[in-house]
């Protein structure tokens, strides 16, 4: 069964989407809490996106 572009675009935009830059608040770090645990999320120089607990 083929999916058509409508269906792939509406499975698509099923996915919460975060702009990095404003969980940050335009910084480079951000703090998410899950069940308790706090973890950072980290912005690097290079652009890329690390999260560590």
């Amino acid at each position: 069964m083929m999916i058509d572009r409508f269906q792939a675009d509406a499975a698509q935009a099923a996915i919460p989407r975060h702009d990095a830059r404003l969980l940050t608040d335009s910084g480079n770090l951000a703090e998410i809490e899950l069940d308790g645990q706090v973890y950072t999320l980290r912005i690097t120089k290079a652009g890329k996106l690390i999260l560590t607990k």
